[in-house]
């Protein structure tokens, strides 16, 4: 095939990229043969997955090769028009959706500073293990399917969980689901049709933005500020284009780390109210946050607020157990929706939840993890202050930072250069609704995944990099 220089000065990645466009243009490699995997290319060559990985996503965006899920990378068909300049430098399109897969497909990497989970010894895994071992004594019978709404046990729980934070409501405003995605999920296919328009967070939740595009919704970003929304360009894209919905994430949001205001909260329901739209809040980290603080569905009372949340966060990520609370004759259809999609969620994985919560040592693992998110959100922000990153806020809670350096304008390109040194990056394109306009100095930092050393080494290296070069 070809070889690799790990000494030369060009950057490994860029070899791959070279050496495979050479095959396909002199035609060693013909329009619809398989490329090799990730991991046979990296074993071969004694490189890093992540390596591979960044090399065969530029191919993918300059056009050579295709990706088939679950089958692997294809040369793709092309015309002598469409060739993409060979000239140097990184001339490569950000493909997002690619980076979304990889970041779960290469959990093995050391460093990972830009996922978007809390490390497995953070969680309730004694919590875990003791409710299967209550569930194993009690030999439940696990055989049929479950509820279509869920546990009942577990949405009695959720409903006096809600109550605290002063949300009025039976178990009949409650749904489980397979995790806060397929919440969402339901809520999206019952309320957007394809044409309508969709406010969404910007930055924000980039599988959101998938599936809403999916279902042919037009987007529109409502700009976040340390302190909430963007209130006057909110109101003129209501007034504009008459949404049909709000997809938003008022507490700690990814990327930002950011918190709405009251006053935010507020406003939002009124125009809501005022201009007949509906506001799904996405609410994943309230168990994270050391405040208490209102919702917009406890402002709302559920009469327009459709609320999601998840116990992914904080007891595993692995059961992917979820819910959303509505009002009851919404809640119906989403319930039907479903079991359309999927019958019913997994009761075992419910029960395990529910034993979870309800085990003596359930406030005190709360307690505990919102004070070692405290205190990794404290050495973060030091670190990157200390090298000179801007931060976007300091909500000193929740899992994410969101900062930017004046010597590093493109921080997709420094997510390539991480991916070299075997650091997952979480770059702003990942998260900007419109990722082809300017490049984004932007990065998310979980908090979590940032106790190496190693990573403010690496950043400090890039800086000097860029102001040597500059």
């Amino acid at each position: 095939m070809f070889s690799l220089n790990p000494d030369g000065p060009i950057p490994l990645v860029q070899q791959i990229v070279d050496g495979f466009r050479q095959l396909v243009d002199e035609g060693g490699l013909r329009a619809g043969s398989k490329a090799p995997s990730i991991r046979q290319f990296a074993h071969a060559h004694g490189v890093s997955v992540y390596t591979v990985v960044d090399a065969y996503d530029r191919l993918v965006a300059q056009g050579y090769f295709a990706s088939r899920p679950h089958q692997g990378f294809f040369v793709r068909q092309r015309r002598v028009s469409a060739l993409v300049s060979t000239g140097a430098g990184p001339n490569f399109n950000f493909d997002s959706m690619w980076y979304l897969r990889r970041i779960f497909e290469n959990r093995a990497l050391r460093l990972k500073p830009g996922c978007g989970w809390i490390p497995g010894e953070w969680l309730f895994g004694e919590g875990m293990r003791r409710s299967l071992r209550t569930l194993a004594a009690d030999n439940v019978d696990l055989g049929g399917y479950g509820e279509p709404k869920g546990f009942m046990s577990l949405r009695q729980l959720v409903r006096d969980m809600l109550a605290e934070q002063e949300i009025a409501l039976t178990s009949e405003h409650v749904l489980l689901t397979h995790g806060s995605s397929q919440a969402m999920d339901l809520a999206a296919r019952r309320l957007v049709r394809p044409g309508d328009a969709v406010l969404v967070d910007d930055p924000g939740y980039p599988n959101l933005q998938y599936s809403l595009r999916f279902l042919g919704a037009r987007l529109l970003g409502v700009p976040r500020t340390p302190s909430g929304y963007d209130l006057a360009t909110l109101e003129r894209l209501i007034i504009e284009h008459q949404p049909k919905v709000f997809f938003t994430q008022p507490r700690l949001q990814s990327p930002t780390g950011s918190v709405a205001q009251l006053a935010h909260l507020h406003r939002v329901v009124h125009l809501a109210d005022k201009y007949d739209f509906v506001v799904v809040e996405n609410d994943i980290y309230a168990d994270l946050d050391p405040e208490p603080r209102p919702s917009l569905a406890s402002l709302d009372q559920l009469n327009r607020v459709i609320y999601i949340s998840s116990f992914s966060k904080t007891i595993s990520p692995n059961i992917r157990v979820g819910y959303l609370a509505a009002n009851p004759d919404l809640l119906e259809d989403l319930a039907q929706l479903k079991m359309i999609s999927g019958l019913t969620s997994s009761e075992f994985n419910e029960r395990l939840a529910y034993g979870a919560l309800i085990d003596g040592r359930w406030r005190k693992h709360i307690k505990g993890l919102r004070e070692r998110l405290a205190r990794a959100h404290e050495l973060t922000a030091a670190g990157l202050l200390k090298i000179g990153f801007e931060l976007f806020c300091e909500p000193k809670a929740g899992v994410f930072l969101w900062a930017r350096h004046p010597d590093i304008p493109n921080a997709t390109e420094l997510a390539y250069k991480g991916g070299e040194h075997d650091i997952l990056l979480g770059p702003g394109a990942l998260f900007t609704l419109d990722s082809s306009l300017a490049p984004s100095p932007w990065t998310r930092f979980n908090v979590a995944f940032c106790e190496d050393p190693a990573v403010f080494a690496f950043l400090q290296a890039q800086r000097d990099a860029n102001r040597a070069a500059g």
